[in-house]
């Protein structure tokens, strides 16, 4: 039956019970009653003339129409966030707001360095975010982030339309403790003896460096495995191992002369992503912070 409005209350919240999938949990944020929030969703399938889920034990699934729904929901809800930035950045308001979102294990050096030149700029609010990537690309899909900043890229796929742009790729360095010789290091023989500090598995910088000690035959001594780069960092400082890092990691300790770069690890390289989403109005700050980058 044709119908000419759509009650966007009962679109949000279906929007919410798809994305959680549990009517309870959602009931529990909102602070409404689970009966009045499936009246709510009841009342748009009744003016749809379909249902949008089907219960498979306690879980809600959608249906094949539901999938449509939640795509038109995704955009439309983007829009409304994307619509709040823009008319509050037309109320003469001096500041812009740029919210960035970094993985968690990404290089505090490298984030400090790609946002330097609008660091303390009077116009421009910075909101920094860290957390999972599939964490900060849901941000992101909604608008409530304008860029994500990984060492990992993503593809776009056939619900987002993600912009992946690569603004950096840095060597892979052994550094540690000043050596007492004076005598270059040589890889990889002077590894034998050598306590490494490695970034766990899931580091693409890992996978590169274990693929290297593969074909080249080489044995190493692992004395600790770390996800976390700012741990890594503190460990390289502190431990007398020899930690497997991009230099930017350690930059500031390399400075002071704490530690030393012993050598470039050949075909061991760590990429920097960023990662963005169609917009119909982008942030001025944004293009040229990524100008900037690209350049």
């Amino acid at each position: 039956m044709p119908f000419t409005r759509l009650n966007y209350r009962h679109l949000y919240y279906f929007w919410m019970v798809a994305k959680e999938g549990h009517l309870t949990r959602v009931a529990e944020q909102m602070h409404v009653s689970q009966s009045a929030l499936s009246m709510q969703i009841r009342q748009l399938e009744e003016q749809l003339g379909y249902a949008l889920f089907v219960r498979e034990g306690r879980a809600l699934k959608l249906t094949e129409l539901g999938h449509v729904v939640l795509d038109y929901a995704d955009n439309i809800f983007a829009m409304g966030n994307e619509l709040i930035e823009v008319v509050a950045a037309g109320r003469g308001q001096r500041s812009q707001r740029l919210r960035v979102g970094a993985v968690a294990t990404l290089s505090r050096n490298f984030q400090e360095n790609f946002l330097r030149p609008v660091m303390g700029m009077a116009d421009v609010k910075l909101v920094l975010e860290s957390g999972t990537l599939d964490e900060l690309l849901g941000r992101l899909a909604v608008h409530k982030l304008d860029i994500v900043l990984s060492n990992r890229p993503v593809s776009a796929d056939e619900e987002q339309a993600w912009r992946c742009r690569r603004i950096a790729r840095q060597p892979v360095c052994l550094v540690g403790k000043p050596l007492a010789s004076n005598r270059p290091f040589r890889f990889p023989a002077d590894l034998k003896g050598m306590k490494l500090l490695l970034p766990g598995h899931s580091s693409d910088i890992r996978t590169e460096f274990n693929m290297l000690c593969e074909a080249r035959g080489i044995a190493v001594d692992i004395f600790a495995e770390v996800d976390d780069m700012a741990m890594l960092r503190l460990l390289a400082r502190d431990s007398g191992g020899v930690a497997l890092v991009p230099a930017v990691v350690v930059q500031d300790e390399l400075k002071t002369g704490l530690l030393q770069q012993y050598c470039v690890v050949p075909e061991v390289f760590e990429n920097f992503y960023a990662i963005t989403t169609e917009r119909q109005f982008q942030t001025k700050v944004l293009e040229a912070l990524l100008t900037q980058s690209l350049s």
